[in-house]
């Protein structure tokens, strides 16, 4: 017998529903995100195949055409890819209320989890044990980032004109321009070419404004409470581009950099918190946001981070064909995902510089490079991997 639920006789259109068969569908849309959110380890790509088989496969909640416009969708505006999925699934199939049922049920398991990890990592990380597994864990992140860096390239990188916005912002986070400006200017230029339609003559007007710009002005020192905490990720939330790695390329430069709140190998750990958890990667801001000011920093920086896709969704659902068929929003979105690629560079150097310290650990990351690129093994299992080796290797020149 199929497995595959039979096609629902209530009404398609939610508002024609009884209240008993809304609050059916509300349990039942709370019940799948919750358990996707749970087990939805891989990443945003294995997140949207599971979305995929539940709703469209087996729950036949909408079809295959309906899913895919939703995908393409989410690829036009900031946020977490897969969560922003979740919650245009949810208004598709419960307007409001499913639309804030869907995101908080897929990200809940994961901030919840995190959340824990968190609270273990700030009272045990003193521990030695601790300690030697993140010395193993860290270098094995550096390609995990590398691979994210070449698929995204092969996408991003698409002519010359976005192959010069990656190297606009490259060039000026070398220079300590704002990350925020320099990826708007990346998107900005695109849209003026394709307005022009310069095309390749045009491609000199990416780097006319770059000696214009300021330097990054330093932030003031702001007192690190759980308001502070949110205004800076409700900013990463609004404005970030190109998934879950280059959110460690805006925390570096704010958190990292300029604020002087983290350092890079509390970041590597929290990226390896992020790989070993299920549901979005962007839950690292709950772990983040721990560290900085304890349990209401974790609730303010996860609000933060992913509000911005909540109100997104909620704007952009009824004009979902209207975006996707412009060609100026797309020219602005190339030109933004290339200068994220740039900017992911950029923090890549940085971050190799915390990680790769000694010869065992550039050795981790030259056979976490091979591992995934010659035989496609889990992020988890290099994680896992490397912590055997951290606490094997640790413990073996100590003794």
């Amino acid at each position: 017998m199929s497995n595959e639920a039979p096609m629902e006789t209530i009404p398609v259109n939610y508002g024609t529903l009884t209240p008993p068969q809304k609050r059916q569908r509300l349990q039942e849309l709370a019940y799948l995100f919750l358990r996707l959110g749970l087990f939805s380890f891989g990443g945003p790509a294995a997140h949207t195949a599971m979305m995929e088989e539940e709703v469209v496969r087996r729950q036949q909640w909408l079809s295959h055409e309906k899913f895919l416009d939703l995908i393409g969708v989410t690829n036009l505006i900031p946020g977490p890819n897969s969560t922003e999925l979740a919650i245009h699934l949810g208004y598709e199939r419960g307007k409001w209320a499913g639309l804030i049922i869907g995101g908080v049920a897929f990200i809940l398991p994961a901030m919840v989890v995190v959340w824990l990890l968190a609270i273990a990592y700030v009272h045990y990380q003193s521990v030695p044990a601790v300690g030697h597994m993140l010395y193993g864990i860290q270098p094995m992140i550096i390609p995990l980032i590398g691979q994210a860096l070449w698929k995204l390239g092969r996408k991003a990188l698409k002519n010359p004109l976005t192959i010069g916005a990656a190297v606009l912002v490259m060039v000026g986070t070398a220079w300590g321009k704002p990350e925020i400006l320099l990826l708007l200017l990346a998107g900005l230029a695109l849209v003026l070419i394709q307005i022009g339609r310069g095309r390749f003559q045009s491609l000199p007007l990416i780097f006319l404004p770059l000696g214009q710009i300021a330097p990054a002005p330093a932030l003031p020192v702001t007192t690190i409470n759980p308001w502070s905490v949110f205004g800076i990720f409700l900013k990463i939330g609004c404005l970030l581009y190109g998934g879950g790695y280059v959110l460690f390329a805006f925390l570096q430069a704010d958190l990292v950099d300029r604020l002087g709140w983290l350092t890079s190998q509390q970041l590597l750990d929290a990226i390896a918190i992020g790989q070993i958890t299920p549901g979005p990667l962007f839950t690292t801001a709950t772990f983040i946001g721990y560290l900085l000011a304890g349990n209401p920093g974790a609730i303010a920086a996860t609000v933060g981070i992913f509000l911005p896709s909540f109100l997104l969704v909620a704007l952009v659902n009824p004009w979902v064909s209207a975006l996707q068929k412009s060609l100026i929003f797309r020219a602005f979105l190339d030109g933004v995902n290339a200068g994220a690629w740039g900017l992911m560079v950029a923090t890549t150097v940085v971050l190799a510089r915390s990680a790769l310290i000694d010869p065992l650990t550039i050795c981790l990351a030259v056979l976490g490079a091979i591992a995934l690129g010659r035989f496609s093994i889990s992020s988890h299992w290099l994680v896992v991997f490397g912590a055997l080796v951290g606490l094997v290797g640790q413990s073996w020149s100590m003794g």
